[in-house]
């Protein structure tokens, strides 16, 4: 624990000396252990202490009584407001089963577990909570309103692993907010459309909650690095500016979205590296856009609705090591040049199975034998574990509003350009995100 905090505070101490900067490179990504993209982010004014009304106003200010701490007590103002906020929220604390809550006592509250402090951009001689990390303690509370809100200079809230419920605070308020985590919560209702209007956002993690109904356009339209969506009850189609989006790791996985993928996904051909879009509702024909993807080495619409042959262009997917587009309604013959992946490409796995299709290219022969590639329950004469010719026939008799595409947007090469695969598998971010987060040691 000691070696985690000094980390942290080494990390808030870094980002906020060198605020004015710009954002940089962007950074690997570390899922579920507290620290998400390593980056800067923007100046803004810090808000003036405040009577820390809770943001809907239902409960009164919190003001320390007359015989208990004042603000003397304390390092400085900042510190004591800060510790206002958090013993009010320890009021309304269920269950701890760390005893967590324990160290919440005295007037030094950046010596509180889960608590880092560092000094913001506009006050460098006023350290105060600028980090808060929940992360696995399991805590209990109906709801995190009046707390995460009324800590004017948090840049980092993460509190992945607990049972806090409720809707997310609006969080306009803190000019400083580059990462937010809630995942594996109880949270509830819409899209927590109050977090869009932060400039300095790179890490939304949703994940593993009960958010429902759409997910908005404008999310699309910041410059997030990463936005993990799995796990809940979205079930609105997707917004057509999604290829607007920077961002590099995407799962979108788990839920209910409709409609189909949005050619839009073209213009994130050299930003995504990852996508999921396992496991919806999503219809219609695969995109031709899909093929522009350069740097993506993940693409999984697994077990979804789409229909369609795969187009020629995903050949162009040279970086691509994982594909699954198994469980669809995908028809015609698996093309040549998408095979041709494994060996002029990265391509490593190849999931197909649970579709329609009724032929293979010349080059897919070899991978099945390799199980490279799997095409088990399809409609390929001469192959094993095939659906039956008369659950074919009924599917053949259906309509069909795919066409074929022939084109390949791309010089394709004429040798091997396979990289020697690492003795140690891949991690990938975006599958490690389709698991709860490990409990905290």
């Amino acid at each position: 624990m000691a070696s985690r905090k000094l980390l942290l505070l080494l990390l808030l101490s870094t980002v906020l000396l060198f605020i004015s900067s710009s954002l940089g490179d962007r950074k690997a990504i570390e899922i579920g252990g507290g620290v998400g993209v390593n980056l800067g982010f923007g100046i803004g004014p810090t808000p003036s202490p405040s009577p820390l009304d809770d943001s809907d106003g239902s409960s009164p200010p919190a003001q320390a009584p007359s015989s208990g701490p004042q603000p003397s007590d304390f390092p400085n103002l900042k510190q004591y407001y800060a510790y206002l906020v958090i013993q009010r929220f320890k009021q309304s604390i269920t269950c701890d089963p760390g005893g967590v809550t324990q160290t919440w006592v005295g007037y030094r509250p950046c010596t509180y577990e889960g608590f880092y402090c560092a000094a913001p951009p506009d006050s460098p001689d006023t350290p105060t909570i600028a980090s808060v990390d929940f992360n696995g303690f399991g805590l209990c509370a109906p709801t995190i309103v009046g707390f995460v809100d009324q800590l004017p200079d948090l840049a980092l809230f993460h509190a992945n692993s607990n049972y806090f419920s409720g809707t997310i605070p609006d969080l306009t308020g803190l000019p400083y907010l580059y990462e937010l985590d809630v995942s594996s919560n109880l949270h509830f209702g819409a899209f927590p459309t109050k977090v869009l209007p932060l400039s300095n956002l790179i890490f939304l993690d949703l994940r593993f909650n009960f958010f429902a109904g759409a997910v908005p356009a404008s999310v699309f339209a910041f410059n997030l690095d990463v936005l993990f969506f799995n796990n809940n009850n979205f079930n609105e189609p997707l917004p057509a500016e999604l290829g607007r989006s920077p961002v590099a790791y995407l799962t979108l996985a788990n839920n209910g979205f409709t409609g189909s993928i949005p050619p839009s996904i073209y213009n994130a051909s050299n930003t995504l590296v990852e996508v999921l879009f396992l496991n919806n509702r999503l219809s219609g024909c695969l995109p031709y856009e899909i093929g522009f993807l350069s740097i993506a080495t993940v693409f999984d619409a697994g077990f979804n609705q789409m229909t369609g042959p795969i187009p020629w262009s995903f050949g162009c997917l040279l970086k691509l090591e994982q594909l699954n587009l198994a469980g669809n309604l995908l028809y015609g013959e698996v093309p040549d040049v998408v095979c041709r992946l494994a060996k002029d490409g990265n391509l490593a796995n190849l999931s197909l199975s649970g579709n329609y299709f009724t032929w293979l290219g010349h080059s897919c022969w070899d991978l099945v034998k390799t199980k490279v590639l799997d095409v088990r329950q399809n409609c390929i004469p001469g192959l094993p574990e095939q659906r039956s010719p008369a659950e074919c026939s009924t599917f053949w008799w259906g309509p069909k509003q795919c066409l074929p595409s022939h084109d390949i947007p791309c010089s394709l090469p004429k040798g091997p350009t396979k990289r020697p695969m690492s003795s140690t598998p891949p991690a990938y971010v975006t599958y490690e995100a389709l698991h709860h987060p490990p409990p905290r040691n």
